[in-house]
């Protein structure tokens, strides 16, 4: 059974730093690209980061492009998400999530991943 075990939210200043841990379990990271969304109040879920198991392709959204940095760790089967320099509009719940990979560099839309983890807040004040 695929599980995503998403950890790491909480209260930070502006201008402070979070990384998010992504758990995986019943697959293994070469074989999923695995992503970073976020949803915050009142507001659409978005595509922060991904990162492809087969050629660790990744993908940043322009908002987190040069702050954010996704990683992974094949022997934790753990996908991290490095936060820095976070903002009040960064403030979100993030979710993991994954999808088996497509090869190629693909990075699939959000409606294209299958198995979701529970969410983890963060919070950025100014």
């Amino acid at each position: 059974e695929v599980q995503l075990q998403a950890s790491g939210g909480g209260l930070v200043q502006a201008g402070g730093s979070l990384r998010l841990s992504c758990a995986a379990s019943g697959f293994t990271l070469d074989d999923y690209t695995v992503g970073w969304f976020r949803q915050a109040p009142g507001k659409e879920r978005e595509k922060v980061s991904c990162i492809s198991g087969s050629d660790v392709s990744t993908y940043y959204a322009d908002s987190v492009k040069g702050r954010f940095t996704i990683s992974s760790d094949n022997a934790k089967n753990t996908v991290y998400l490095q936060m820095n320099s976070l903002k009040p509009e960064d403030t979100a719940v993030y979710y993991c999530a994954a999808v088996r990979d497509y090869g190629l560099g693909y990075i699939p839309s959000q409606y294209e991943f299958d198995y979701w983890g529970q969410g983890t807040l963060v919070t950025v004040s100014s």
